[in-house]
């Protein structure tokens, strides 16, 4: 209970020192919502009059003591865009992008785990070079680069899937999951190259190590000492990775989304960088950043499941 009182406490200071620095970086960009609302044309007095009207004359510390109230009380505004209150566009796009994640993560996970263990048992074979140079390939190159790649053979060649498109996942999952393939497997494939190494890599270490002599002396079948003694000890720093990791998906989500045309958070949030839409920026910027906290949060408690000498600690 006290780990997990102590992560809750850096999940709030975390999360309120992302807002200060969000609210900053979108007031040092040129430009200020008054202009965006009259546009380029508007007369000094207009503009300064309006400026007026929404505090922006204020000091920084009066406008974020203002805004963060109107976000804890559920009011994120209005997108300049789209005309729109954010929280209904960040509820439209928010599952879109969770589906993909999700996918991605499984992808991941389902390839890497496999991989990383088939390299370990295997080290330095031509197994373990095959996984490697796998591994090696899926993080030297972009994830546009694998997405070009996934649209020109599976979308244009094969025709298997669309190259491009958004659904619903609330209206129609199965065409929602069709549209989401292709870029969650882009997603996934850097991803699990990275996994595939940690996995490896702590494969290595766990095998090396006296208990599995041990079980291998006592004649436990090659299968039973990998998968059930080995494994099972490896897999807790892969799902931290995994944890980790997810900052970079959300990061590697903006091009992704933009190139498939997948309207999610990404692609919510390419838009608000694009048109200089500042308050659905700082509403995009914390949501991810919420989203990958917690999900880290959620990791680390189920690290503490797996390995009790995080909760002794």
């Amino acid at each position: 209970m006290t780990y997990l009182a102590r992560r809750l406490v850096l999940f709030v200071v975390t999360l309120l020192l992302i807002t200060v620095v969000t609210f900053l970086i979108t007031h040092v960009l040129p430009g200020d919502v008054a202009s965006m609302i009259l546009g380029t044309r508007s007369n000094p007095e207009t503009l300064a009059a309006l400026r007026e009207t929404l505090g922006l004359n204020q000091s920084l510390v009066v406008q974020y003591g203002h805004w963060m109230g109107r976000v804890l009380a559920g009011d994120l505004g209005a997108s300049l865009v789209f005309k729109e209150p954010i929280v209904v566009l960040l509820g439209q796009k928010v599952a879109a992008s969770a589906l993909l994640v999700a996918m991605s993560l499984i992808f991941a996970l389902l390839a890497a785990v496999p991989l990383g263990v088939w390299s370990a048992v295997h080290r330095d074979r031509w197994q373990d070079a095959v996984g490697s140079g796998l591994a090696l390939a899926g993080i030297s190159l972009p994830d546009f680069f694998w997405g070009i790649v996934l649209i020109l053979f599976v979308a244009r060649w094969l025709d298997w899937l669309p190259p491009s498109g958004y659904a619903s996942p609330v209206e129609n999952l199965p065409l929602a999951l069709k549209y989401a393939l292709l870029p969650s497997i882009t997603l996934a494939l850097s991803l699990m190259a990275h996994l595939t190494r940690m996995t490896r890599s702590a494969m290595l270490e766990v095998l090396g190590q006296d208990f599995i002599r041990v079980c291998r002396a006592k004649g436990l079948a090659e299968g039973a000492v990998i998968l059930r003694h080995a494994l099972r000890n490896a897999i807790s720093p892969v799902l931290t990775v995994a944890g980790l990791q997810l900052g970079y998906l959300f990061g590697s989500i903006i091009v992704v989304e933009s190139l498939f045309n997948f309207t999610g958070m990404g692609w919510l949030t390419y838009q608000a960088l694009l048109n200089r839409d500042m308050p659905l920026l700082q509403a995009t910027v914390i949501v991810i950043a919420a989203v990958v906290m917690l999900t880290n949060l959620v990791i680390d408690i189920v690290y503490t499941l797996l390995d009790p000498r995080v909760r002794l600690s």
